[in-house]
């Protein structure tokens, strides 16, 4: 580990590579789900659906941890797309996470629509798997969408140029006007009720929304920010995603 400190409430953790980083945000989840499955019959996970998320859930998911006790939910899907559609985040999720275990139930977003306000009205959620975005947005919590006291499980949120075009940057779509212009996503209220947040971000695109997060006042216009006030929230880097963290410490 090349950093390690905590700021506010939330700890900070930057490993030299993203493979490093991936094994021990995974090491980390599975202590988490091992002692949760201890007490409870199951649990509730929300799984993010980006290539940021591939190596720790390459390494999580190669583990033997009851999954048949684990009910997966997932944090937003752009509208208009059906859960089968290659660019969807439900086949994203279906190809990296719920198709190599055998998860108790499924839930996918394209589903229900906003009727997924009632499936989590009625199932608590006990770990969230996350990633930051580049405008520092949570799930599709933009700056100008996201609301720290909003009133809604699920909404459907306009998405900014920020982050269209980070969808292109990533590889899900080959041009800015391909990207969908809205989505469905977990609310910010949504996201921090979860007992605990996994949150690994790796990458030179990330590093200023990393140095945002842990640095810039707490407020929406930094989503992401609102980790530093959760009770049990973890964010992983790698050397990229934190160089100007790293530069900061020199």
């Amino acid at each position: 580990m090349l950093l390690q400190f905590t700021k506010d409430k939330l700890a900070v953790q930057v490993y030299a590579t993203r493979a490093e980083m991936g094994v021990a945000a995974a090491d980390d989840i599975a202590a988490c789900m091992q002692a949760l499955l201890a007490e409870k019959e199951t649990i509730n996970m929300v799984f993010a659906a980006a290539p940021s998320q591939n190596d720790v859930l390459a390494s999580l998911l190669s583990r033997d941890l009851g999954w048949e006790r684990v009910n997966a939910f997932h944090m937003d899907e752009y509208v208009g797309l059906k859960k089968e559609d290659p660019q969807s985040f439900g086949n994203y999720l279906n190809e990296h996470v719920f198709s190599k275990a055998n998860f108790k139930n499924v839930y996918y977003v394209a589903d229900y629509g906003l009727a997924y306000e009632e499936l989590l009205a009625e199932n608590h959620i006990d770990i969230v798997c996350l990633g930051i975005g580049e405008n520092g947005h949570i799930a599709f919590n933009d700056p100008g969408v996201a609301d720290f006291n909003d009133p809604l499980r699920i909404k459907k949120a306009e998405l900014d140029d920020v982050c269209r075009m980070q969808q292109v940057h990533d590889g899900c779509f080959p041009t800015f006007d391909d990207v969908p212009t809205h989505a469905y996503t977990l609310t910010i209220p949504q996201m921090v009720s979860a007992d605990h947040m996994f949150c690994v971000v790796p990458a030179p695109t990330k590093a200023n929304a990393v140095y945002n997060t842990v640095n810039l006042e707490i407020t929406d216009q930094c989503p992401a920010t609102i980790l530093r006030r959760h009770d049990h929230a973890v964010l992983y880097c790698d050397a990229d995603s934190a160089a100007k963290l790293l530069a900061e410490k020199e």
